[in-house]
């Protein structure tokens, strides 16, 4: 049984997981994973590949993920490709990060879209 004082889990870039996986703290993905991830912080590598949904309260992308991402605070650095839909509270996308997909703000505390809501979008260089 996994400590409940573990800071953050690590898969390392030789390891490929089919299946889903859930982590209560952060998770650090260098590896790939063919299935869902749910985790309170997610930090993928540039080498990493993510075949899955990704639900997060903050990710830090910066490699491969094809499926639908939903997170708080999500940063999508240069190096990442995304294919599938985005939802997310506060958005930051480096120059040259692509995404092929949908991007919808969702309001904090409401489970559906407020139109009113002004998104909180950052480009940065």
């Amino acid at each position: 049984m996994a400590s409940s004082k573990s800071t953050f889990s690590v898969i390392g870039a030789d390891v490929t997981i089919r299946g889903d996986v859930t982590a209560s703290t952060e998770l650090h993905v260098d590896g790939s994973i063919e299935g869902d991830i749910q985790c309170a912080s997610l930090v993928q590598g540039e080498t990493s590949t993510v075949t899955g949904a990704v639900t997060a309260e903050s990710a830090r992308l910066a490699g491969r993920v094809v499926g639908s991402i939903s997170a708080r605070d999500l940063v999508v650095l240069r190096s990442a490709r995304i294919e599938g839909d985005v939802s997310y509270d506060a958005l930051t996308i480096e120059q040259g990060a692509q995404v092929d997909g949908r991007l919808s703000h969702r309001v904090p505390g409401k489970a559906g879209a407020d139109k009113s809501a002004e998104p909180v979008l950052t480009l940065a260089n």
